[in-house]
């Protein structure tokens, strides 16, 4: 079974299957929609921030004390799956400019290689959004970043499933991150407590295809979900690298049921205060 669908739009996505992408990322319709069935989709009230967020990685700005936690991550595929090696939560507030995402990842060997922007950040750990406004699963969000602070972020004008595609050429204009790794990057001689990441994601680039007011009107649900892309490594001449053929762990908010992030009708439900 796919353990993640290829983020590549329909041209690319043949020329990556010639480029060795492994079989699971390039599995057929039938593979990507197996499911058990699904949990009830989590809930998250988000309230508005009493002033704007100072971002440092840090999630230590006192503005961030009024927002809840969410419940910690599980496997993609839900609570039939062993519980995740180590723990992933997160947490939101917004304004009438952005909506803040904050998330911590424990991790006792922090490690990042990719630095250009759009680059497949999910190559590396990372931490991603997605984003559907109405939650009619098309024209939706989805933000990926690493323990560098490298973004890769595409529009998605239907899921995978419904033709795509996904467009990486589009860029989340005005958006702001920060990340702070606690412990030392890239560095196997020692043990690590994890990484965390702060994101303003401005309402006025999520506008461009919301089909409904952003900023949010006081009252309004969003279909979201967070994932976290966990591979395991080993380490060779004092550096990190991947285990050979082992698929990455796929962690999130509000498990899908199925290995797949592109269904958005199993996301979450995120109501502004």
């Amino acid at each position: 079974m796919a353990k993640r669908l290829c983020k590549l739009t329909p041209v690319w996505f043949g020329l990556m299957l010639l480029a060795g992408c492994t079989a699971r990322r390039a599995a057929g319709p039938a593979a990507q929609t197996a499911a058990s069935a699904p949990a009830v989709p989590r809930h998250y009230a988000c309230h508005r921030a009493a002033s704007p967020l100072v971002l440092d990685g840090l999630l230590d700005d006192p503005i961030w004390e009024q927002a809840p936690w969410t419940e910690d991550f599980v496997d993609i595929e839900g609570g039939a799956r062993l519980p995740p090696r180590f723990r992933t939560r997160a947490k939101m507030l917004w304004d009438e400019q952005y909506l803040y995402i904050g998330a911590t990842l424990e991790e006792p060997h922090v490690w990042a290689s990719l630095t250009q922007h759009d680059q497949i950040v999910f190559r590396d750990n990372d931490f991603e959004v997605f984003i559907d406004p109405n939650g009619d699963r098309r024209e939706y969000y989805e933000i990926e970043v690493n323990a560098l602070n490298t973004i890769f972020d595409l529009f998605l004008v239907r899921t995978y499933i419904d033709g795509g595609p996904a467009l990486h050429g589009w860029d989340c204009k005005g958006l702001r991150s920060a990340v702070y790794v606690h412990g030392t990057l890239n560095d196997p001689a020692d043990l690590d407590r994890g990484w965390s990441v702060e994101f303003a994601v401005p309402w006025a680039a999520l506008a461009e295809a919301a089909q409904r007011p952003a900023p949010p009107h006081a009252g309004d649900t969003w279909r979201m979900n967070f994932s976290r892309v966990e591979w395991q490594t080993r380490v060779v001449n004092g550096q990190y690298e991947k285990v050979p053929d082992r698929p990455e762990d796929n962690w999130v908010w509000s498990p899908q049921g199925m290995i797949n992030m592109h269904v958005p009708e199993r996301w979450g439900y995120v109501k502004f205060e």
